[in-house]
Order: structure tokens, then C-alpha cells, then sequence
């Protein structure tokens, strides 16, 4: 039989267990802790970033064409006759700096966006037009076709609706389309956007954007003006290398 003195040491060698034994359980419950504290801080950065991408796209089209005018109204009286597009594919040219770019036109499926840019093109309304925003971030687009050179101007009238837009929002690269006001199908003019990557673009209250043609050859000289970059080192306004439309022939 112990005696006390035995049985003190064994009581303080159980003792001396236990606490080892709470002082390991704890460790593990803190590295599970910390482990889970990491998962949500990788869940909430991922998220953190999608949406960041998101805002990026509708920021970028909430604005656009230019400054938002809440006054601009439709005034179907100005808007060329969608005759003009004679429901039949268009073809023609670009040039834009020393660059030639070959496009198609889709006037059977965007008739009223054919016949608008079609009777812009011929009527030498693009002639010398300084496309005034590049996107590089989240979408990848170069818009043109504002006569004041800032996105605020157009040819003096508006039209709708949205033509043409794609199901599933996304806008191959090449794709040219119609820029126009968040929320307002009926607030295109003149300006368009090229698109030098594919893009996925969030429909709105007022839906896509219309698609009237694409590019069928020279993507790579709206993808050399990218490469260069926006002025001041940001994402999206004016690019440094200067894009001028020389002048649009279609036929």
C-alpha cells in the first residue's frame, strides 16, 4: 500500500498530465480558430474582389455615353430613316490613325444602329473624331465617336431601343456597339465602343447594348492604342496614344 509521500507525487504527476493535456487542447482549439478566422478573411477578399471587378464594369457604363444628361430625350424626327440599313449586311473601313480596321454591319438584326452609323459614316461625321475613352480594367473598350471629343456630345438627336444585345452579356472582342446612358434604351446618339477583348458587361435596368457590327481585321491596332495605357496611370479616360478616326467608308 502507498504511503503519503508516494501519493503526493502521484497526484502531482497527474496534475502535471492534465495541465500538459488542457495546455495541447488549447493550442489545437486556437490553431482551429485562426484556421477558420483565415478561411472567412480568403472567402471575404475573393468576394472582396469580384465585386470590386463588378463595380468596375458598371461604373464604367452607368456614365457612358459622357456625362449623363437626365433631359435627353428621344427625337425620332432627327434619327435617319431605318431604311437606310436596307436589312442587309454592310461592309467597310475604319481608319484610325495609320491603321486601317475592316468592318461588317449588321443591318438585319440592329436596322435602326446600321442606318444611324451608316448615314453618320457617309455623311463624314467621323471624319477626324478623337475617340476619347479606353477602359483597361474589368472590360476592355475604346469609345469613340463623340464630336466634342470628351463624352458629352452627339449628333443632335437620340434613339432606342437597344438592339441586338447579347443574352448572356458578354461581348466577344471585336465587337463594336452602341454606348449609351445607364438606365436609358433610349439615349443613343453617335458614340460607339470597340472591343479589343472579350467583356463581360452587365445588362441594366434598361438592358444590354446594342450590337451593330464587329471588327474583321486590324483588332491589333485598338489592342497596340490599349497596351499603352490611360492617361495619369489610370484604367479608364483618355488614352495615351492618341486614336483618331480618319474617316469611316462603309458600302
Amino acid at each position: 500500500m502507498p504511503n503519503n509521500k508516494d501519493l503526493s507525487k502521484f497526484r502531482a504527476a497527474e496534475r502535471r498530465r492534465l495541465t500538459e493535456y488542457q495546455l495541447r487542447v488549447d493550442q489545437q482549439n486556437a490553431l482551429v480558430a485562426k484556421r477558420r478566422i483565415d478561411n472567412r478573411k480568403a472567402v471575404l477578399f475573393s468576394a472582396g474582389a469580384i465585386l470590386v471587378a463588378l463595380a468596375l464594369q458598371l461604373s464604367y457604363f452607368a456614365f457612358g455615353p459622357g456625362s449623363p444628361n437626365a433631359n435627353l430625350a428621344e427625337t425620332p424626327g432627327s434619327v435617319p430613316s431605318i431604311s437606310v440599313a436596307e436589312n442587309r449586311s454592310w461592309s467597310g473601313e475604319i481608319y484610325i490613325n495609320d491603321s486601317t480596321l475592316g468592318i461588317t454591319l449588321d443591318g438585319v438584326n440592329a436596322p435602326q444602329a446600321t442606318a444611324n452609323f451608316v448615314a453618320l459614316s457617309q455623311s463624314g461625321f467621323y471624319m477626324n473624331n478623337n475617340c476619347h475613352r479606353l477602359v483597361t480594367e474589368g472590360i476592355y473598350v475604346l469609345q469613340c465617336g463623340d464630336p466634342n471629343g470628351d463624352g458629352t456630345g452627339g449628333p443632335g438627336y437620340s434613339w432606342g431601343p437597344i438592339e441586338n444585345a447579347p443574352a448572356d452579356d458578354i461581348y466577344p472582342a471585336g465587337t463594336i456597339a452602341m454606348a449609351r446612358q445607364g438606365g436609358n434604351g433610349s439615349s443613343m446618339g453617335s458614340q460607339f465602343f470597340i472591343v479589343y477583348k472579350d467583356s463581360p458587361i452587365p445588362s441594366d435596368s434598361a438592358g444590354g447594348y446594342t450590337v451593330l457590327g464587329r471588327i474583321t481585321s486590324g483588332l491589333e491596332t485598338i489592342s497596340n492604342i490599349a497596351a499603352d495605357g490611360v492617361s495619369g496611370d489610370g484604367t479608364d479616360g483618355a488614352p495615351n496614344t492618341a486614336a483618331v478616326i480618319k474617316s469611316i467608308t462603309v458600302k
